[in-house]
């Protein structure tokens, strides 16, 4: 259905992207972590299978980037990984002689598996996840009967972000914004004039991602995404994943002030009572993801996947577990 899966996101791209942007924007924020006048070049990677948008963030200035939430092919059924989608980044970066410095997941993803050792492995980089993955972790290791050997202390990754924390890509400053509510170590990453939200927040005609996995809260997700909304209007706002509500095209990218407007969910003024009983409501009808079994297993150990007492690549399945 879709033919091409590697967009850059310019005016020149082909695909149908909600933008309202200046092409300089004057605002700062008041901290000074993020300089909003720095536009990074944002390279758009559609994964069909799982709906995800993983980013390739280049550093205008320098030939430094970042990769955000990358994703590892999985036949479930059969049991088979693969990685084209992961491919396809790395011969990207490879192509244009890019230095990969980071590696960024927004959340530990139920939907889709992470590629992000698979890439460090070919082009460096560092893994950064939220550090309430260790919240995360101590919830599913318990879940899928974990062994002492699985340490929950998030020891996989390279760098655990707090709120606030900065973190620079080439020239660029970035800081990573605690966004939790979909999940306890959801983090938004700002990026020059770009956030990368992850599933806190869906385009406009999307709204908004579920509340209703361990840890998650309707009330906090609304909570996160007042803190993603008190951005600069103008901030470009990259989304996680995108279903094409109604047919339409596929689209990833948005801005505050379009979602502060239209957001179905949290947009014109809806209140956090409102949003509340609606995302009750509505995660009470929703089916579990078709691949959270796989991806936890997996996305908690940092792309890793699990092994047997004898070394072997090796997935649970916990019976009524979920």
């Amino acid at each position: 259905m879709f033919q091409e899966r590697v967009v850059e996101t310019r005016p020149e791209s082909r695909n149908r992207l909600r933008r309202s942007i200046p092409s300089r924007l004057e605002k700062t924020m008041t901290t000074e972590t993020t300089n909003f006048s720095v536009k990074p070049d944002v390279t758009a990677f559609f994964d069909p299978a799982t709906n995800t948008i993983s980013y390739v963030v280049k550093d205008p200035n320098s030939e430094s980037c970042a990769v955000v939430d990358s994703v590892m092919d999985i036949d479930y059924f059969a049991g088979r990984i693969t990685y084209e989608h992961a491919d396809e980044i790395i011969a990207f970066i490879k192509d244009r002689g890019l230095k990969l410095e980071w590696i960024i997941e927004t959340h530990v993803h139920a939907d889709h598996l992470s590629a992000a050792p698979y890439i460090q492995d070919q082009l460096g980089g560092k893994i950064g996840v939220g550090e309430n993955i260790k919240i995360v972790q101590d919830v599913f290791g318990k879940i899928f009967n974990e062994g002492t050997e699985f340490q929950r202390d998030g020891s996989q990754f390279d760098r655990l972000f707090k709120d606030g924390d900065e973190y620079e890509i080439g020239t660029m400053k970035a800081y990573a914004i605690h966004t939790p509510g979909h999940t306890p170590a959801c983090m938004t990453h700002v990026i020059g004039d770009a956030a990368f939200v992850g599933d806190t927040l869906f385009m406009p005609d999307g709204g908004s991602a579920r509340a209703d996995f361990p840890g998650g809260d309707a009330g906090t997700l609304y909570d996160s995404i007042q803190k993603v909304l008190a951005l600069p209007d103008e901030t470009r706002l990259f989304m996680c994943h995108d279903y094409g509500p109604n047919g339409r095209d596929i689209e990833w990218e948005t801005s505050v002030a379009d979602e502060k407007e239209h957001n179905i969910h949290v947009g014109a003024g809806k209140t956090r009572e409102d949003f509340i009983k609606f995302r009750t409501e509505r995660d009470a009808q929703l089916a579990v993801p078709k691949l959270i079994i796989p991806s936890l297993q997996v996305n908690m150990r940092a792309g890793e996947i699990p092994t047997d007492g004898s070394g072997r690549p090796m997935l649970k399945v916990p019976v009524n577990g979920l």
